[in-house]
């Protein structure tokens, strides 16, 4: 029966070799064997190709290819290398207001330290505490009121800045607002920071600061006015403030990096039960923030044991907000000699703080003095720091 039922298969197979006109093609016993079928269409195929198909066919590509002025084939995408993004850790930076940016010995002195490696990071403002934008904004509401003044040519001035090697941040001051609170009816110099408009008008600015090239939005006064008692009291507080920066976080949070300064004292564990009246939380913040920015100067304290230990002023702080989070603090350090201790310089004052920054984990710092004069930090700062 075996031998029989091959016999048949084998007559199948003839005939089908019969059909294409193939001779002497040792085939094995399977019909549907794929050896076989390759043979028969490429013996075939041969027979049927005209002489010089390949030839002429090859002719026609060559002609194709140079019409359309390809000459070689393109660069595979994984060898293309795109921009770099610059890194916001381990900065070592300076603010500088829209004035001092006009200064030629301040920038001399700022370029000065970058040579030296002292410094790597300029935080300039974008828009400051008396409302005004520093740049020419397109922000409507901005022109209508006021606020836009064209002061500094900022994408200018970044690629300036930029090509020098500088972390460029732009500080963006929020709630403090004199001519947004003026325009909507209110003798203060605060909005209020639950209002739709106020929101709105400040993430339109950020938004437009996020494409001019900085490489990080830093907001500030992004709480409530200081004042009042250390109560339960200030639950929507809390919410509004942690509610903008939930917005801003998703209006921008995939365009540019954001951080924030905050007061020294919410690193504090009292902090956690919010009776604070300016509404800062660190554990509601932290999550829509890839910087902190704690401004620990010593000065600021109320207590007199961190007004004359710069260095405890600024380890404590430390110490005590990574115990409630795990955050990358940047704080802000003093440059600036007010309330200096007895006996202390300015130097020896700023040193401290740098050394408590080090010693406990800070991820870089930035420096503050309100007229932009740094001659003692650089003074101070070591070369080849950064």
């Amino acid at each position: 029966m075996v031998k029989e039922s091959c016999q048949i298969r084998e007559q199948g197979r003839t005939k089908i070799l019969t059909h294409w006109n193939v001779r002497n093609v040792p085939c094995p016993a399977h019909t549907d064997s794929v050896t076989m079928r390759s043979i028969i269409y490429t013996r075939s195929m041969k027979r049927k190709t005209p002489p010089g198909f390949y030839f002429v066919l090859l002719i026609a590509l060559l002609s194709f290819v140079y019409s359309t002025g390809l000459t070689r084939l393109p660069t595979p995408a994984q060898d293309i290398a795109g921009p770099s993004i610059p890194s916001g850790h381990d900065r070592i930076g300076v603010y500088l207001t829209s004035y001092a940016l006009t200064k030629p010995s301040i920038l001399e002195a700022v370029y000065a330290a970058k040579q030296a490696g002292q410094i790597d990071t300029l935080v300039i403002n974008v828009k400051n505490m008396h409302g005004e934008l520093t740049y020419a904004s397109s922000v409507s509401l901005a022109n209508e009121i006021g606020a836009a003044t064209g002061r500094l040519d900022l994408p200018a001035l970044l690629n300036e800045l930029r090509a020098r090697g500088f972390y460029l941040i732009a500080r963006q001051v929020v709630f403090y607002d004199p001519l947004l609170a003026q325009h909507i009816g209110l003798e203060d110099t605060w909005v209020p920071c639950d209002r739709r408009l106020v929101w709105d008008y400040n993430l339109e600015i950020a938004s437009e600061v996020a494409d001019l090239g900085f490489d990080e939005l830093q907001f500030d006064y992004i709480r409530y006015p200081d004042g009042g008692e250390l109560e339960s009291i200030y639950e929507d507080r809390f919410t509004a403030i942690t509610a903008f920066l939930s917005e801003a976080h998703a209006r921008l949070g995939d365009r540019i990096p954001l951080s924030a300064d905050l007061f020294g004292r919410v690193m504090w564990p009292w902090n956690s039960r919010k009776i604070d009246p300016i509404g800062q939380s660190l554990e509601d913040m932290a999550p829509y923030l890839e910087f902190i920015s704690p401004m620990v100067y010593p000065s600021h304290y109320f207590e007199q044991v961190y007004r004359d230990d710069p260095y405890r002023t600024v380890k404590d702080a430390l110490i005590s907000g990574d115990a409630r989070i795990t955050a990358n603090f940047r704080p802000f350090l003093q440059a600036f000699d007010r309330h200096l201790p007895d006996g202390m310089s300015l130097e020896t004052y700023i040193s401290e703080q740098i050394r408590a920054a080090q010693d406990h984990g800070a991820d870089g710092y930035l420096f503050w003095h309100p007229a932009c004069e740094y001659e003692p930090l650089f003074r101070v700062l070591e070369p080849g720091l950064n």
